[in-house]
């Protein structure tokens, strides 16, 4: 996350929260937003909405990414953010770690995001999104490491293979990665105003740097997404609400869909869809933290029939959503929380600029 003093970790950032930035810096308080029907949904769990498992291992501390195993049932994988080892951990539907897995060859500078993928021998493969950029800018390159997801299930170091990504149209900040599993194409999301998808080439390369090319729009204040396991759809959500989009026919992000709520977090900044495709795993940083399941809308569940190519690993069948949820739902991170947004990127840059004086 980009508004977290480096010794205040666990800043809450939700509604009517102070805050507190490092001693003789600025120190703010997010107003509560107009209680609306459009917001309400997103600062509570809704009666449908369950806590899917809870983060118990003490070393989490800062999940900030989720990803569905496509090799072993029931499994989740998740990171912590910032200034760590380079760990992934992989829990147990009763959110207990059942193992680490350490990168070998692999930094952690402001891990932000992971996903699921393959790897150039179409093995399963989990990437992780070095892409964190807290002064908005101050990064030249970021870089994805990716791992073939193991067979065996157990603690064990694992050689990473590095990607570094450049922006087209500069450096930027983001906290969203996802890969389509149909094409297998990473697609990162930019988290402030004026928010954006940006696409990366269609083989990755190893040597020099890959360029990451605009093709949408984000929400501001993108703090993560995922698509759906059969690639017709993703998701991706800010710190208030979250928004569904269609894939177009040729794999890329296509228009919203419809918005949907989200359970209030302390920090929420991940976010996955389960392996069946009908739900939204949610989670949040801070120690002991719930992963919720949320519910997809009707129109956004799986078809009935998937096909042998729109399977994922574990086996599950796993179909789109489509229809004219567009004209559906207010979006819950739109006009009415301007205010908040506003003041959240205000007190981003203002931290920045103080970190660089420093």
């Amino acid at each position: 996350m980009s508004l977290r003093p480096p010794h205040r970790r666990q800043a809450v950032l939700r509604a009517g929260t102070a805050l507190a930035l490092p001693a003789g810096g600025l120190a703010w308080t997010m107003p509560a937003p107009p209680a609306t029907a459009a917001t309400a949904g997103a600062q509570r769990a809704a009666p449908d909405d369950a806590i899917a498992f809870t983060v118990s291992d003490p070393r989490i501390t800062e999940s900030s990414g989720l990803a569905v195993s496509r090799r072993h049932r029931g499994v989740t994988y998740t990171h912590n953010d910032s200034g760590g080892v380079a760990q992934i951990f992989a829990l147990g539907p009763d959110g207990r770690t059942r193992a680490v897995l350490t990168l070998a060859g692999a930094g952690a500078r402001d891990w932000e995001a992971m996903a699921m993928g393959r790897d150039e021998q179409g093995r399963p493969a989990i990437f992780v999104a070095d892409i964190g950029d807290n002064l908005g800018g101050a990064w030249p390159y970021v870089t994805v490491y990716r791992v073939t997801e193991p067979e065996r299930l157990r603690t064990r170091t694992l050689r990473a293979t590095a990607f570094r990504f450049k922006y087209e149209d500069g450096p930027r900040n983001a906290e969203t990665m996802m890969i389509n599993p149909r094409t297998n194409r990473l697609y990162i999301a930019s988290k402030l105003f004026a928010a954006a998808v940006y696409e990366a080439p269609a083989r990755l390369s190893t040597r020099g740097t890959n360029l990451l090319r605009k093709v949408g729009d984000a929400p501001s204040i993108a703090t993560d997404g995922a698509f759906a396991p059969d690639g017709r759809g993703y998701a991706i959500r800010t710190y208030f609400g979250g928004r569904l989009y269609r894939v177009d026919g040729d794999g890329r992000p296509g228009r919203m869909l419809t918005s949907i709520g989200l359970p209030r977090q302390q920090q929420g900044e991940s976010l996955t869809y389960s392996a069946d495709g009908r739900s939204l795993l949610v989670g949040s940083e801070g120690p002991a933290q719930p992963v919720y399941r949320v519910p997809l809308p009707k129109d956004a569940l799986p078809s009935p029939s998937p096909t042998a190519s729109s399977r994922n690993g574990n086996g599950e069948g796993n179909g789109g959503g489509a229809g004219s949820a567009e004209e559906g739902r207010r979006d819950s991170t739109g006009p009415s929380l301007g205010l908040v947004i506003a003041l959240s990127v205000a007190a981003a840059i203002g931290y920045g600029l103080l970190r660089r004086r420093s």
